[in-house]
């Protein structure tokens, strides 16, 4: 009765027809929205076509149909919308998302974060797996301002790289690599301006 009464205050205030709804035997489902804001490429399929409504009602694994793989920068803060129960977990919703995109790295990799804004302030706050995402939407009510989902990548000093495969550790080794050089680039050019301007002002 309590969820029931929950749901129908959250669905006063949906302006866009995205509405919570009852199950009988006590569950609910939903729809929330998950901004993707991954600072670094993902491991995809190469050569494989986007995945059809065909291919989702089989559930057919593109992922499968080759061993080729191929990186690139998903769109920053690209946003997906999912629809899920609430008994799914955030465990769930990272894999569900990674397979949408057809990711093909390690779910330990990203973790999915909740963003609030609270005087004028963004503050994000890690969830646990094992934490239900529709739930929190439902307390929140339908306003992203107040309430939004994140994916980000996991902090490299929290991933249990022990799960990872040779052929990912290698992959990340990588990307790091490119980051740090690009860093070092980053840090170059700021002290070549410095130079140049003390030696015009000379």
């Amino acid at each position: 009765q309590e969820i029931k009464q929950k749901i129908e205050k959250y669905n006063a205030k949906v302006t866009n027809c995205l509405l919570m709804k009852l199950n009988d035997d006590g569950t609910y489902t939903g729809f929330i929205k998950v901004h993707l804001k991954l600072r670094r490429p993902v491991t995809v399929p190469a050569g494989i076509r986007p995945q059809s409504i065909y291919d989702a009602l089989k559930e057919v694994n593109l992922a499968d149909m080759t061993d080729k793989r191929t990186s690139f920068y998903l769109p920053l803060d690209a946003i997906k919308q999912l629809h899920i129960s609430s008994t799914t977990t955030v465990s769930e919703v990272i894999q569900g998302l990674l397979k949408k995109f057809m990711v093909v790295d390690n779910p330990q990799k990203f973790a999915l974060f909740k963003e609030m804004r609270k005087d004028g302030q963004v503050l994000f706050q890690k969830l646990p797996l094992t934490e239900y995402p529709l739930y929190l939407r439902l307390l929140a009510g339908p306003d992203t301002d107040v309430l939004s989902f994140v994916l980000k990548e996991n902090e490299t000093g929290e991933v249990e790289w022990d799960a990872f495969s040779i052929p990912e550790l290698q992959n990340f080794l990588m990307i790091l690599d490119k980051e740090e050089k690009d860093k070092v680039q980053q840090v170059q050019r700021k002290y070549e301006k410095f130079k140049q301007r003390l030696q015009q002002t000379l």
